[in-house]
């Protein structure tokens, strides 16, 4: 079963609404509880009809085809014309090709999820609240927010799945947070990229960034999975043929 209804981040847009997305497993009995998965970009997580680009990730076929006894929480983006996504998903100031320098505003991003958004979930629905089964995920942007909330909010999220994640935006910046962030024993990073994309940069950049941060997260003690993804692309429709890896991550000792 999947509620969808509109929220605002005051913090960011003000009053504008967006929309946001729970799946709760059919068939739940009241005792049962379950880990919960926030996922950005939730306006792609689960229908094509609500998709930027008519395709989603087809999360809730995966989930009831398997039976995974899983929560999925996801919030829609903001899709202004100026790059406020980018800013939104991003942690740190950057310059994006398409508008300049953007002031990263993920920090505001995660205390709405942290703050407002999770506690919401845990007090309406059956909920694992606890860190051991706290998991967030994304793609693109999305999944470098996702890198940031394990680390940076480490203590809130033990699990997360960075597809395709934009490890290019202020490198620097993300690597010291990577250095040097709490991290509790037990962290679990899933991290993939697809083959098709490292043609993006030439002199596989992207290849090399990819691999030192997964580096430096398993220097850390982070269980890391980190795959190229054989002719794997930039799109859902690629992302949704990774859920099964990612979802072993997850679930990993579970």
């Amino acid at each position: 079963m999947i509620y969808k209804w509109e929220v605002t981040l005051p913090e960011l847009t003000g009053g504008a609404a967006r929309r946001a997305y729970v799946y709760i497993p059919d068939g739940a009995g009241p005792d049962d509880r379950f880990p919960v998965l926030y996922m950005f970009d939730g306006h792609n997580v689960f229908f094509d009809a609500d998709a930027t680009y008519g395709k989603s990730w087809g999360m809730k076929e995966y989930l009831e085809s398997t039976g995974t006894p899983l929560i999925v929480a996801a919030v829609e983006c903001c899709h202004g014309a100026h790059g406020e996504r980018l800013s939104e998903y991003s942690p740190f100031d950057f310059r994006a090709r398409e508008f300049g320098v953007l002031p990263g505003r993920g920090r505001e991003t995660m205390e709405w999820f942290v703050n407002s958004f999770k506690p919401y979930i845990d007090s309406r629905f059956p909920t694992l609240p606890d860190r051991e089964h706290t998991f967030i995920a994304g793609s693109s942007m999305g999944g470098l927010m996702s890198l940031y909330a394990v680390t940076a909010y480490n203590g809130v999220f033990s699990r997360c799945a960075a597809l395709s994640p934009s490890v290019m935006v202020a490198p620097g910046k993300l690597d010291a947070l990577l250095r040097s962030a709490p991290m509790e024993p037990g962290t679990v990073v899933y991290m993939d990229y697809g083959s098709r994309e490292m043609t993006f940069l030439p002199d596989m950049k992207i290849a090399r960034r990819f691999g030192k941060v997964a580096s430096i997260l398993m220097s850390r003690g982070a269980l890391v999975t980190a795959r190229i993804v054989p002719g794997g692309q930039h799109c859902e429709a690629s992302w949704e043929k990774q859920i099964p890896f990612f979802m072993d991550a997850l679930f990993y000792g579970e």
